[in-house]
């Protein structure tokens, strides 16, 4: 059995890996009967949600031009977010995963399809789809794990710079958008290079280039129709762009962070068998409870464990197939990790604050080291503990 799990103990220990294909046999007809049986109901229900969004935009947009007054300045630049929100989650992120392609619709087709995101959809289709979806959880493979700024493994060495992590995570949910854009060009591995790497010089440029886009529209264009009103239109445009940052970042967060999400090491995929990455995104995933309203606000990543099982498969069969996927847990004795969204995000939170310090240190063991030893008896902290994982 190829799948080696990060974890003491570990949860599938029990499994043999006869088990372990028939899962992967029974989930792949679990996808089979679900994408039997797409048809006009789910095409409907995208391009409805295509249409709310585009008209929650314009109409937003309009009420945003009489923005200095304070009631209009609330509800427009409520409605942007959710517009933005929208457009991001349950639109751009599941017609870039080719969940609508079947339709055969060229305007609602994975290859043509660009958001209102500054990562431009080529890139983040590289990212997402061919890495974090083929790697999901394995260290030092899945860069959706931490984006290469946060510990996010016990078994990962120590560094006094991942005491900052929970301010870098805070900064990189602000700006959130960007810092995927900055992923996706794998900034930090190609900065040194840059200026004798064509291929990044190129990527970098179309990354720029949306960027003066974006911000020309957001932060000019619709300032400047609003008249008078530049400065409260201005104001709404960007607080919408943080809300749609914090939010998307949150959501993400609560799928592959909390407390009871398994990690990989990167022998995990050597020789993997489809059963056992079955087996790896069922154990790396975690989801948000809710009603419609969260489903459709998460683009279904309140389904992540399904999403992760099958990721083209449209958005709202995920819910659909959720108790079959549910019982296959039982079945097989493993953990269905799922939560409300303020618990998820808490314990998300709460493993990047744990993780930030040594193994087995709490804030008060780690404050009262650097207080009486500084920096290097939390080294040696760190050193004394590392055994207990690695």
């Amino acid at each position: 059995m190829h799948t080696v799990v990060n974890a003491t103990p570990s949860p599938i220990s029990h499994l043999s890996p006869e088990q372990i294909e028939e899962l992967g046999r029974e989930l792949d007809e679990i996808r089979r009967e679900a994408m039997d049986s797409l048809g006009e109901r789910e095409a409907a229900y995208i391009r409805k949600i295509i249409a709310t969004q585009r008209y929650l935009e314009i109409g937003s947009r309009g009420v945003l031009l009489f923005s200095g007054n304070p009631i209009a300045w609330v509800v427009g630049t409520a409605g942007l977010s959710v517009a933005k929100i929208l457009d991001n989650m349950e639109i751009g992120h599941n017609i870039m995963h080719g969940q609508w392609d079947w339709m055969r619709d060229p305007k609602i087709h994975s290859s043509v399809w660009e958001w209102d995101n500054v990562s431009p959809s080529e890139h983040w289709k590289h990212s997402h789809n061919e890495v974090h979806h083929t790697y999901t959880n394995v260290v030092g493979k899945d860069n959706d794990l931490g984006y290469g700024i946060m510990r996010v493994d016990d078994a990962q060495k120590w560094y006094p710079i991942y005491l900052a992590q929970p301010l870098l995570n805070a900064v990189n949910a602000t700006f959130f958008e960007y810092g995927i854009a900055a992923y996706d060009l794998e900034l930090g591995k190609n900065w040194k290079g840059r200026k004798s790497n064509p291929e990044f010089q190129r990527d970098a440029k179309v990354v720029v280039n949306k960027i003066k886009k974006l911000a020309a529209r957001d932060y000019v264009l619709w300032p400047l129709l609003s008249g008078p009103n530049f400065l409260p239109t201005l104001a709404a445009n960007v607080v919408s762009n943080v809300v749609r940052n914090y939010w998307t970042h949150s959501v993400i967060m609560c799928g592959h962070f909390p407390s009871g999400v398994e990690t990989f090491t990167k022998t995990s995929i050597d020789g993997e068998t489809r059963g056992e990455w079955y087996l790896r995104q069922m154990l790396g995933s975690a989801n948000i409870s809710g009603g419609r309203a969260m489903h459709v606000m998460t683009g279904y990543l309140s389904h992540q464990v399904e999403h992760h099982l099958f990721p083209d498969m449209p958005s709202i069969k995920l819910a659909e197939v959720q108790p079959k996927v549910r019982a296959l847990f039982e079945k097989y004795d493993l953990t269905y990790v799922e939560g409300s969204l303020p618990r998820q995000v808490a314990s998300a939170w709460s493993e990047i604050f744990r993780l930030s310090r040594p193994n087995a240190t709490s804030s008060a063991q780690t404050l009262k080291i650097l207080a009486t030893q500084g920096v290097k008896g939390l080294k040696k902290r760190a050193r004394a503990t590392r055994h207990i994982y690695a």
